[in-house]
């Protein structure tokens, strides 16, 4: 399954943390099947990338943070791309952001769409 193309598309962010665990447990779930992983971050899901940002965030109150999700996704293989757009109007500069981040305009989101067999959003 390495040549079939996952993209998961990840709006949500430290606003809505019940909603922030699940796509990287898909993610890393989807990367352990052999399938090939992008997570593209816009919106507010690009705080999410934020260094110190998601150990701040808690999906279940006294559970594990949202940061441990994205390092068993990182450590799985799955490729984070953040939006400039989305950092830009968050004020977030590159150097801001965790490591693995490939930042990348509005429009490689739409070839990664083109590319996939299976895009989700969250």
């Amino acid at each position: 399954m390495a040549d079939e193309k996952i993209l998961i598309v990840m709006t949500s962010g430290p606003d809505t943390p019940r909603r922030c665990a699940t796509p990287f447990f898909f993610a890393t779930l989807a990367a352990a099947m052999e399938y090939e992983v992008t997570m593209f971050f816009t919106i507010d899901g690009t705080l999410l990338l934020k260094k110190g940002m998601a150990e701040t965030v808690f999906p279940k109150a006294g559970g594990k943070p949202v940061s441990g999700f994205i390092q068993d996704a990182l450590d799985a293989g799955v490729k984070f791309t953040a939006c400039t757009a989305s950092t830009e109007l968050h004020d977030i500069k590159p150097e801001d952001l965790i490591d693995g981040i490939k930042m990348v305009g509005g429009a490689f989101m739409w070839q990664l769409a083109e590319d996939a067999k299976t895009t989700m959003t969250f």
